[in-house]
């Protein structure tokens, strides 16, 4: 039988390099594990880690498909982290001038989560531990 070990990372491609960077790094607090600029391919590949994991790859190609509808569109549904404080995560959001919807329960779990958007739309979830 096969043996998976753990998700290794997951990869984004963006249409707007410098706006995800700041995003997933800034805002988000992810941390820089590796930049590289591929010439040959006008790209670049920015490795970020969360608490130390390396867990996301976000590529900039010269003008990338727009995704073709929110999270239904096949693909990627969204991206989940998990947070101890789900009021505290959307206020600070909030007060960076991220768009974030109002935060919901999940109706199985009695857990409260809240989405927003990165820069190009991907949903991303907040899920309370």
């Amino acid at each position: 039988m096969l043996q998976l070990n753990k998700v290794h990372h997951i990869a984004i491609i963006c249409s707007d390099y410098q706006k995800s960077k700041t995003f997933y790094t800034n805002i988000l607090g992810l941390t820089i594990v590796q930049e590289i600029y591929r010439a040959e391919r006008q790209s670049y590949k920015l490795d970020l880690a969360l608490n130390g994991n390396y867990i996301i790859e976000i590529f900039s190609f010269p003008n990338p498909p727009q995704r073709p509808s929110k999270p239904e569109a096949a693909g990627l549904r969204h991206l989940a982290f998990e947070v101890d404080d789900i009021q505290l995560t959307r206020d600070f959001l909030v007060n960076n001038n991220i768009s974030s919807e109002e935060i919901r329960v999940d109706e199985h779990t009695k857990k409260r989560f809240f989405f927003i958007a990165d820069p190009d739309d991907l949903p991303i979830e907040f899920y309370e531990k």
